[in-house]
């Protein structure tokens, strides 16, 4: 009875030692833990809203001397009327047609270059193999103040500067135009177009360029600065 007793005794100290492990071991994984937090921030504007954007770059043209302007950035654009009696040229005549832009009112600055004409979009014409196209030479001033566009634009002593002149299918502009941010400043341009005199020998001589119609479209390339 007495070792029935003694072994009675060990193994409720082996199971309070057990017991005991296992309570320290739990203890011991509790003081591990922590209290746990988050702080956020957000780059905004000041008052609630984003605060990280992108410009914006947009340049508008004016058909009418800078009284209205509008954004017509596909071919064949806005459309520019030439004159005198564009539609019945001989060789030797020059006619006459302006064109100004600036920047949008929310715009940054940039530069605009002015690209070679090509054949407006969508406007019929009457000019097979493109030979009065081909033929046409072209010439342009610029000007950062208003200026009527006609042979005194192109005069010695104009105010406005010659940016280009040659061939209407091959001639742009250079250099290039600065434009202010928000509409800041407008560039005015004016083109001449001369039917040359005497004109190239084809097979049918001058007849050959009667009653054709072309209809030149320009673009205005330009980046923001």
């Amino acid at each position: 009875m007495e070792t029935q007793t003694k072994r009675g005794l060990t193994r409720r100290k082996v199971f309070a030692i057990a017991a005991g492990c296992a309570a320290i071991g739990i203890g011991a994984t509790a003081t591990l833990a922590a209290w746990t937090d988050s702080e956020w921030v957000f780059g905004g504007d000041g008052s609630g809203g984003p605060g990280i954007g992108t410009s914006t770059f947009s340049v508008q043209q004016s058909t009418d001397g800078g009284a209205t302007f509008s954004d017509e950035p596909d071919n064949p654009g806005g459309e520019i009327v030439f004159t005198p009696d564009a539609l019945n040229l001989t060789p030797g005549d020059s006619i006459y047609a302006g064109v100004a832009l600036r920047t949008s009112a929310d715009s940054v600055a940039g530069d605009v270059s002015l690209l070679p004409a090509v054949a407006a979009t969508g406007i019929v014409t009457d000019d097979p193999a493109g030979l009065l196209f081909d033929t046409l030479d072209v010439a342009i001033v610029t000007d950062d103040a208003p200026f009527t566009c006609n042979a005194a634009a192109f005069a010695p002593g104009s105010p406005a500067t010659l940016i280009g002149a040659g061939d209407l299918d091959s001639t742009g502009g250079s250099p290039s135009q600065a434009l202010l941010a928000a509409g800041g400043s407008t560039q005015y341009y004016c083109f001449q177009i001369l039917l040359p005199d005497p004109l190239p020998v084809t097979p049918g001589g001058a007849d050959d360029f009667m009653g054709r119609t072309v209809a030149p479209a320009w673009e205005f390339s330009a980046i923001s600065s």
